[in-house]
């Protein structure tokens, strides 16, 4: 069963007089333990499919599966839901807390979370231990370099054990150095198990994935697994 599963999907925005096409007709699955990335220029349309897959935005049209589910158009509260039980996030400016310790800010989700987590210190230092921050956790952002918080926005990322990650952007504001450490930090969080989609515009960050969706115009012009 396919994690997420798009048929014939459209977003379209009104821009004053103009109709914008973010999305016309796109149909994608992605499986269990994916590691793909969504490539294309500024204007192709792959963040706001990134938006449609986390949850963000509804399809004007279309139909989209997740785990099996039709969650076209559910209601805003089980979008919430399943933005803070189901799906991972990993942005490019990290969106750590800055007053908050390392763990604190690994537990953020489990706040938004209706779940009760009792074990819920304990799943965040394993996390944490997960990306090799465990010795960071009463540190503050500030304390980290660029690459440890990012490290560290993975392990929030991870804490409740989502069915899919979406990473945006994950190394743009990495060094070069960094960047190697963290796409093979994703390498091994799929090699057990994990499903992974990247939004980038780079392609050496896309060839460090398993599949290869480029987008232009709101269209998916070509799908490649390696």
């Amino acid at each position: 069963m396919a994690v997420f599963e798009l048929q014939d999907v459209h977003k379209t925005y009104k821009m004053g007089s103009e109709t914008v096409r973010a999305l016309d007709g796109v149909g994608l699955a992605i499986e269990p333990g994916d590691f793909a990335a969504i490539l294309g220029p500024s204007g192709s349309g792959k963040s706001t499919l990134m938006h449609v897959l986390g949850f963000m935005d509804r399809p004007s049209s279309g139909q989209i599966w997740f785990e099996g589910k039709e969650v076209s158009r559910i209601s805003r509260d089980r979008q919430a839901w399943y933005r803070a039980n189901r799906i991972g996030f990993v942005f490019q400016t990290f969106n750590l807390l800055p007053r908050l310790s390392v763990v604190d800010n690994v537990l953020l989700p489990v706040s938004y979370s209706r779940e009760k987590m009792p074990d819920k210190r304990e799943r965040a230092m394993s996390a944490l231990e997960r990306v090799g921050m465990a010795h960071r956790a009463d540190h503050v952002p500030n304390q980290l370099s660029g690459g440890e918080r990012q490290r560290v926005s993975i392990a929030r990322a991870l804490i409740n054990k989502p069915s899919i990650i979406l990473a945006d952007e994950p190394t743009g504001a990495l060094d070069s150095k960094n960047v190697e450490k963290i796409l093979a930090l994703f390498e091994e969080l799929v090699d057990e198990g994990q499903t992974f989609v990247m939004v980038t515009h780079d392609n050496e960050v896309a060839a460090h994935t398993r599949r290869i969706v480029r987008m232009r115009d709101g269209q998916i012009e070509e799908d490649l697994r390696r």
